[in-house]
């Protein structure tokens, strides 16, 4: 089998079945043989009964008893996965058109990149920057304090094939075999930065990155991010986490003045602002930060 699309349910139901009706008309007459997995991270909205009521034959449907999050959960449909290739695909994206087919042709014909991303649009079809560099030090300056994403400093949306430091969680495309290589998601990471962590260790064994615009996807976007807050809270976690694993001491201690100070800005403007949002996530930010990296 050549191909195996994993996908991540989390009570999303709706967005899931749209997402899967998706895949399965832009594979409808493809060449490739391939699957669907879908991992039900234990919704309570109903989402397992709606899935297979869908009658998909290219279909494999697991259930968890909890909610394994976006790294775990891709680690355990990767070793369920029959086909030579795996296509991680968020609930929230719709497949515009052939996509996977012109993601996967690219892929077999080039040598340079291990993993691919496809251009992700937004739910209006504008761009969506969803590609950017490995996050070094300056790079999370950048999107602390000098508005990185708005700037194309941290993230962007290129209009050409070109090598890449990341590409987002939602689309990507890579041999199972390299998959293994760099032993899947770190499962210590639930949600955020588990692709930055990825690739960095696909990086340091030479596994290169690359970005596809051809191939369209729309992304709904953080559509099973319950609560304004927790985003916020599991970046923080997550720049911890990698830096940890990934940098020495200076640049933990640098990355950890960056967050602290951070953490104290957003809670102060709370304060003076009298806003409770951001006093209550920016308290339990500076909180994950401790006293060292």
């Amino acid at each position: 089998m050549q191909l195996s699309v994993l996908v991540i349910s989390y009570n999303t139901k709706k967005i899931t079945l749209q997402a899967l009706r998706s895949i399965v008309t832009s594979l409808k007459n493809s060449d490739l043989t391939y699957e669907i997995l879908v991992l039900d991270n234990h919704s309570q909205d109903g989402s397992v009964q709606a899935i297979k009521k869908l009658k998909i034959k290219t279909l494999r449907l697991f259930e968890s008893l909890e909610n394994l999050g976006f790294g775990k959960g891709n680690n355990y449909l990767a070793k369920k996965a029959h086909g030579q290739h795996l296509l991680l695909l968020n609930s929230d994206i719709e497949v515009i058109d052939k996509a996977i087919d012109k993601l996967f042709s690219f892929y077999i014909k080039q040598r340079r990149f291990a993993f691919v991303g496809g251009k992700l649009l937004n739910t209006d079809l504008s761009p969506q920057a969803s590609c950017g560099p490995l996050y070094s030090p300056l790079v999370v300056l950048a999107a602390l304090f000098c508005r990185g994403d708005y700037w194309g400093l941290t993230r962007y949306s290129p209009s050409a094939v070109r090598p890449v430091g990341w590409v987002s969680g939602a689309c990507i495309l890579t041999a199972k075999a390299d998959y293994e290589k760099v032993n899947g998601f770190d499962e210590n990471i639930f949600m955020y930065m588990e692709e930055i962590d990825l690739f960095k260790r696909a990086q340091k064994i030479g596994l290169k990155v690359g970005y596809f615009p051809n191939a369209k996807f729309i992304h709904h976007g953080f559509a099973s991010s319950k609560g304004k807050s927790r985003p916020v809270i599991n970046v923080f976690k997550g720049i911890v986490y990698y830096y940890r694993q990934h940098y020495g001491w200076f640049s933990r201690l640098f990355i950890w003045l960056l967050l602290k100070t951070k953490a104290l800005l957003g809670y102060t403007l709370g304060v003076v602002t009298n806003n409770h949002y951001l006093k209550q996530t920016y308290y339990e930010a500076y909180k994950i930060t401790g006293r060292e990296i």
